[in-house]
C-alpha cells in the first residue's frame, strides 16, 4: 500500500502517475493525485474526470517502466 508521504509528494509535484490495477496495461489509470484517505485515492484524469481507487494498487510515476502487479 502506498504511504501518505508518497501520495503527498505526487500531489505537491503535480506529477502524472500510473495506477496499475491488473496485468492488462490498457486498464491502467493515468492522472494526477488529488486527495486520499485511509482506504482510497482520488486521481484526476486528463479528461478532468475524477476516479476513486483503492490504495492497495501500484502507484508509480508515468515516466517509469510499468511494474507488473504479479511481481
Amino acid at each position: 500500500m502506498i504511504t501518505d508521504e508518497q501520495l503527498n509528494n505526487y500531489r505537491l509535484s503535480g506529477e502524472t502517475v500510473r495506477v496499475v490495477r491488473d496485468g492488462i496495461e490498457d486498464n491502467d489509470v493515468k492522472g494526477i493525485v488529488v486527495a486520499w484517505d485511509d482506504e482510497h485515492v482520488l486521481i484526476r484524469r486528463r479528461n478532468r474526470k475524477v476516479v476513486k481507487l483503492d490504495r492497495c494498487y501500484i502507484y508509480q510515476p508515468l515516466d517509469e517502466p510499468r511494474k507488473s502487479p504479479e511481481a
